[in-house]
């Protein structure tokens, strides 16, 4: 039972943390103008689309609008369409190979390029080679598709031109199902693999430079203070890079696909994302292109919860 004389003190206890929380904002006023942009940003574009999603429960009409629209019946109509589609197999095997594909890559690459840079002593080469190789993750993928042309196309492509002359015969590297998805992982690792290295050797260079003499004298060689050290030293920013990128893992990179696939790679190259475009926008069935992005979302949650649970037993999880 609350006693009456605690009553005025819990009351001036509140009065002075409001008056404290207040003096604090004032405080600190400017910083949080500065960061007023980025919630307003994510409050219009990440959080407000979330009200959307009613359109997967609807049969969505764009006269009519969200709120006005029917709903499905059954509610999960749009899900069975998508699921029971004679493409949905393709489109999802091909979505998690190809993601799967670029993450891995991606990451041992980055990885490899961040430990060589921390080898080098001359930091002029160090500095002109880390330009160089995240220059390329600023191009578009129509710019890195021109490129590509310019190099493979079997009609005017400059290595299938010198190809033909030696053995009178071209590559279909853009064509062929069978070089498809190593164009498109190989690509994207020449595109993100130098700026995927900037957060690695950032978490290298906070390692303590005292480690690394200690183990010299102890006789270990460079790649044993490779592995023991540097590996070790960045293991839990490894792991957090890991789990971040496995929340977009289905996205298999809409932009780079759609620029480069055509009919002919239609079968190793068709994603959820340009099927939900050919279907939800070309066809105008956005409550269809709703529940599959709500699928897309449930499993990358899933994936995401699942492999910080694992991160978690090493001690190594994000939250």
């Amino acid at each position: 039972m609350i006693n009456a004389t605690e009553v005025p003190f819990r009351k001036a206890k509140h009065s002075a943390n409001l008056k404290a929380r207040i003096n604090t904002l004032k405080k600190f006023s400017p910083l949080y103008m500065m960061l007023l942009p980025g919630i307003i940003y994510y409050l219009i574009y990440r959080y407000g689309p979330i009200l959307g999603t009613v359109i997967a429960f609807k049969d969505f009409s764009f006269v009519k609008g969200i709120f006005k629209s029917p709903w499905a019946n059954p509610w999960y109509k749009h899900f069975e369409y998508f699921f029971k589609s004679p493409y949905f197999t393709r489109i999802l095997t091909n979505t998690l190979l190809i993601s799967f594909y670029k993450l891995f890559w991606t990451t041992v690459s980055s990885l490899i390029l961040a430990i060589l840079l921390n080898e080098v002593r001359n930091r002029v080469f160090k500095k002109a080679v880390q330009t160089i190789t995240y220059l390329p993750h600023f191009l578009s993928w129509v710019v890195v598709y021109g490129i590509i042309h310019a190099l493979f196309s079997e009609s005017s492509g400059v290595i299938n031109v010198a190809v033909r002359q030696i053995n009178n015969r071209t590559i279909p590297v853009m064509t062929s199902p069978e070089f498809f998805r190593t164009l498109l992982v190989s690509s994207e690792v020449w595109k993100e693999c130098g700026w995927g290295a900037i957060i690695y050797i950032a978490a290298i260079s906070g390692i303590d430079p005292s480690l690394y003499e200690a183990a010299y004298i102890d006789g270990a060689n460079r790649w044993q203070r490779i592995w023991h050290i540097t590996l070790s030293g960045i293991r839990r920013t490894i792991i957090t890079v890991l789990i971040i990128k496995l929340g977009s893992i289905l996205d298999a990179g809409f932009d780079q696909v759609y620029v480069m696939y055509n009919p002919n790679v239609m079968e190793v190259g068709d994603i959820i994302d340009t099927w939900v475009y050919r279907t939800g926008l070309e066809q105008m069935s956005y409550s269809v292109a709703t529940a599959a992005g709500i699928f897309k979302s449930v499993i990358s949650l899933a994936l995401i919860l699942t492999v910080n649970k694992i991160a978690d037993k090493w001690g190594e999880s994000i939250w």
